[in-house]
Formats: structure tokens, C-alpha cells, sequence
């Protein structure tokens, strides 16, 4: 079954500057990168395809590269406790530091975001093995999360130099793709990380949710989509809104310590076969209330899948102008109550399910309140 992810109309090539080819890699930084390769090998079907380490003369970190369908998972963890990744592990547990955007010219994308005002992480450089020549430059965004630019044209390895290859087998669950990546910053800095990815990076504006439309009695958030020209690359920026009690976005910040993202969307052709198959490998998800499901065939309308399904496997369904997207939640994927992921699966809607955000809201105060963060 194909997959389904958001597109929209181009921008002019002068406009879309950077020319985003797609994401190339997510890079988590996490405390036991073999354990964190193993959950995610066999909780969630991705392949371990190539890993970094000792034997492979990388002394600073162990590494593995999973990848299902086209989406790329790097989870990386020190060898020593000097090292930045253990420090950064301390203060914020697993969590994202890098997502790694494929471009052609890594020179020219640096070069254009820094002269719009990006502080710069590293500048243009090659690292080169017998496989060719892997090309990257790096600038700040939110909180300690990097955008790294990455040319793997000339480069034929596995991954990147200091990786070889592995050959193990894996179950796949069905993801096929990220649809997008979600961003938590603090109260106040959502319009600035909104301006800074239109003015540095060439992206635009999708939607806007405000804290009426992302509420409930105790609490609220407000969220702005952004997308690159091509509309392959999709960033929501979350901020908290005055609310009586906590958030979710001020309990992410608070134990994650710093902003961050707090969730990656994986696209499947068939959410009831992955959620399925997650759920049987012990993958946990968010439940809402029966009662959604009450009202969920004359919200909706008529869609594809059996109905009595989508309630047992805990899924959420939205319907806008352009069509229908079916939703679901996974719980926190660490101790901490911080970075998750959503299944999404679309039918013509290039929406995030705004009819969902009150359920979702909900369900997601249930568990604040169950870790005493409400």
C-alpha cells in the first residue's frame, strides 16, 4: 500500500534556497547506543544496517544506523564520561540531536543560513574512506538540537567513514517515512524559531493552532507548522499557553531541561497492521476515551477501515476539506517523560488532526496526572 505524506506547491528555486532534498538522518544521542539499537530493531522493524565503534576505529562513541523504509535512525553513546554526548545524556536523557538534512551543495546551505543569521556548529567539511567522500556543515537550532547538511553523493559506504556495514534480518512493522518533526520551545520563542526557519532556512508557514483550538479545562499549547519549499520537510513548533496547571510542552521542558523534539511522525501505507505489530512487540500507546469513538462515524464520514478496529488498536481519525488521516500516540519512549512518536497514515489530508487535539489533550493530562506533573 503507498504512502501517503503531505505535499504542497512549490516554491520558486530562488525562494527555496536551501533545495532540502529530504531528511536525511535522525541522530539520537542516548545512554547505551546497543540497547537503544536493539528496541529499535525489534520493537519497531528498523535494520540495523551499519554500526561505528571500536572495532571500526571510531575510540569517542558507539554507533548503529537503522533504517525502515526511508527513514534513518542513528543512536550514538561515549565511551567515556568527558565526552559531550555523556554530559548531554546527564541533563537530558535519550533525546534528539541532530537532524541531518540532504542537500547538494553543503557549501552553498551553510553558507546561505549562516549569512541569514544561523550561529554556526561546524563549517563545511569532508571526511573521505575507500567508499568516496561524505560531505557536512552544521548550524544551531532550538535549544541543543543541530541541523547537520549532508552530501552523500560521492560517498558509497554505508553510512559515513569509521562504518561498516551489518547484515542482520528484520521484521518490519510498516514504517515508510517521516511526515514531520515536532519541536517544544519555551514560552515566548515560538514566533522566533517560526521566523527563524522562514528567514534563515526558506521555509514557510502551513498552519497555525492557537490555544483555543489546543485546550482543555486545566491546560493549553500553541503550535505553527512550518515547511520547507519542496513541502518534503515539515517542522510544528510547539510553545505552553497560560493554563491552571502544568502542560505537556512545560513537563517536556522541565525534564528534558532545554527545548528540544518532542515528537517524529513515521508515515505506514496500513496503520492497523503497524499499530498491530507495535503493540505486539510491547510498544505502548496513548488511549483515549471510549466515548470518542461514539461520535467518530458522524465526525468522519465514511473511511477505508473497519471502525470496530480503529477503537480496539486505540487510533484517532480526523477529516478536513482534502480528505481523512488516521493517528496514534506511542507513550514516552524513555523514563523520562519526553521525546515519542505518532504512526500517522494519510488518505488525500495534509492536515495534523485538529479534531483530534482535544482527545489527544486529554489522554495526554491522564498520564501527567498518573507521574504527579499535572
Amino acid at each position: 500500500m503507498s504512502v501517503q505524506t503531505p505535499e504542497a506547491r512549490p516554491l520558486t528555486e530562488e525562494a527555496d534556497f536551501l533545495q532540502i532534498k529530504s531528511i536525511d538522518h535522525v541522530h539520537w544521542w542516548v545512554g547505551n547506543a546497543k540497547q537503544a539499537m536493539y528496541y529499535w530493531w525489534k520493537a519497531f522493524g528498523f535494520k540495523p544496517i551499519a554500526y561505528s565503534g571500536l572495532e571500526t576505529g571510531n575510540r569517542r562513541f558507539a554507533s548503529y544506523v537503522l533504517e525502515s523504509g526511508t527513514i534513518r535512525f542513528v543512536v550514538s553513546a561515549p565511551y567515556h564520561p568527558t565526552d559531550e554526548m555523556a554530559a548531554h545524556h546527564l541533563l537530558h536523557g535519550d533525546g534528539v540531536k541532530v537532524i541531518a538534512l540532504g542537500v547538494d551543495d553543503v557549501e552553498q546551505a551553510f553558507r546561505a543560513t549562516t549569512e541569514r543569521g544561523a550561529r554556526a556548529a561546524w563549517a563545511p567539511r569532508e571526511e573521505t574512506d575507500a567508499h568516496g567522500v561524505y560531505r557536512t556543515a552544521a548550524i544551531h537550532t532550538y535549544g541543543e538540537v543541530l541541523h547537520v547538511f549532508v552530501d552523500r553523493r560521492d560517498y558509497h559506504g554505508a553510512f559515513a567513514p569509521s562504518y561498516q556495514p551489518l547484515t542482520l534480518n528484520a521484521d518490519s512493522a510498516g514504517l515508510a517515512a517521516i511526515d514531520h518533526i515536532v519541536g517544544n520551545v519555551e514560552l515566548g520563542k515560538m514566533n522566533y524559531w517560526v521566523n527563524f526557519y522562514h528567514k534563515v532556512m526558506g521555509f514557510r508557514l502551513l498552519q497555525g493552532f492557537t490555544d483555543e483550538q489546543i485546550s482543555t479545562e486545566y491546560s493549553a499549547l500553541m503550535s505553527k507548522v512550518m515547511q520547507n519549499g519542496n513541502g518534503r520537510v515539515k517542522f510544528p513548533i510547539n510553545e505552553p499557553a497560560e493554563g491552571k496547571k502544568k502542560s505537556q510542552i512545560e513537563e517536556y521542558l522541565e525534564y528534558y531541561m532545554t527545548p528540544g523534539v518532542q515528537h517524529i511522525a513515521m508515515a505506514t501505507g496500513d496503520i492497523l497492521r503497524t499499530v498491530r505489530a507495535l503493540r505486539e512487540r510491547g510498544v505502548e500507546f496513548l488511549r483515549v476515551p471510549d466515548a470518542y469513538y461514539d461520535v467518530l462515524p458522524e465526525r468522519v464520514g465514511t473511511i477505508e477501515e473497519d471502525l470496530a478496529q480503529i477503537k480496539e488498536l486505540g487510533i484517532l481519525v480526523d477529516r478536513d476539506d482534502e480528505g481523512y488521516l488516521l493517528q496514534i500516540f506511542s507513550r514516552p519512549l524513555q523514563d523520562r517523560p519526553t521525546a515519542f512518536i505518532e504512526v500517522i497514515e494519510r488518505h488525500g489530508s495534509r492536515g495534523f488532526g485538529v479534531g483530534n487535539f482535544k482527545a489527544l489533550f486529554e489522554a495526554l493530562e491522564l498520564e501527567q496526572a498518573r507521574r504527579g506533573n499535572l
